[in-house]
Parts: structure tokens; sequence; C-alpha cells
């Protein structure tokens, strides 16, 4: 089984991210989610990417790589929307991840100036009609990231995976859910 730190999205470390650890954890694995606001949430991805703005990117890479730097290597990353850029951070920065998964959006490795390392697996999984999708991240996602894979499911909400939250879209939740967790077990 893998040991997993699981970066929270603009909402902050909500009871949605919770509960998508704890289907991890229950499906064997230890799951760390790292609560990078410090204790806030928002129930509005806008108040959360504005709290986020306000502090800088840089402040939250610092207090993800805190996290993991006493962590031993092998680890999994995974991302959920502006935490998949903290997943991806690490995978890029620290020696020996074992693979990645990002919820709600994908990353251009060429933000960091960096290539992705040879033999890590990821996935990642958007909404179709998400106001916050970056197509141009997934198309060098797919072309830059070995083995990539890119799962569109039909929808416009940003958050789809996420109960309780307006963009919640159970099919769609429950499809990448299960997704992630049978990528999970190959690794």
């Amino acid at each position: 089984m893998a040991e997993i730190v699981l970066f929270h999205h603009a909402g902050g470390l909500t009871e949605g991210v919770d509960g998508f650890a704890r289907t991890l954890r229950d499906a064997g694995h230890t799951v760390l989610t790292p609560d990078l606001f410090e204790g806030r949430t928002f129930a509005d991805v806008r108040e959360g990417v504005a709290y986020a703005q306000s502090l800088g990117e840089e402040t939250f890479a610092a207090r993800a790589a805190a996290v993991v730097a006493p962590m031993a290597a092998g680890l999994v990353y995974g991302g959920m929307s502006m935490g998949a850029a903290r997943a991806a951070e690490q995978v890029l920065a620290r020696p020996g991840p074992r693979g990645a998964f990002f919820l709600y959006g994908a990353v251009a490795p060429s933000w960091w100036g960096a290539t992705w390392p040879a033999g890590v697996p990821s996935q990642a999984h958007v909404s179709d009609g998400d106001e916050w999708r970056e197509p141009d991240a997934e198309a060098e996602y797919l072309a830059d990231v070995p083995g990539a894979e890119l799962f569109v499911y039909p929808g416009s909400g940003h958050l789809f995976a996420e109960p309780g939250h307006p963009d919640h879209d159970e099919a769609a939740a429950r499809l990448a859910t299960t997704r992630v967790v049978s990528f999970l077990a190959t690794l």
C-alpha cells in the first residue's frame, strides 16, 4: 500500500477533503492531509483563491515543503486544484516519488522549469465545462509527463468530487474515486 500526502484545494482542509482521504485509508493506504491554510476553510472557491493570493504561492509552497521534508522517499503525492501544484512541486523536487494524482486540474512541469521524473506515473481528473480548467496545462501535462492519464468528466463543476459542495456530481465523483483507488493499487 502507498503512503500518500494529499494537498487540499482552495477551500482548505474541508470535510470533503477529509472524506476523500478516508476513502483512500479504507483502501489500505496511509494518507497525510496537511492543512496549508492553518484551519481556515472557504465555501466559495473564489474566496479561497483570494486568500491564497493574498499570502502568495511561495507561502504555500514553503508550507508544503516543510511538511514533507522529514518524510522518507517513496511517497505518492495527491493534489486537489490548488493542491495539485503543491503535489507536483514535491514530485519535481524530492527524490523517489512513487506516483501522483491530481483532482480538479492538471499541471505543466514547465511552470517550475522542470522535467517530470522518469518512471513516475500520474493521472489527472477534470470536469469538461469547469471555468477553472486550463486546457493548455492539460496539453502540456499529456505531452511532457510520460504515461500521463487525463480523465475528463461531463459537467461544469470545479470541485465535482467534493460531497456537500454545490459543484458535487455523484457519478463523476464515484468514477474519479474508483480510478484513483485503482491507480494507487498499481503502485
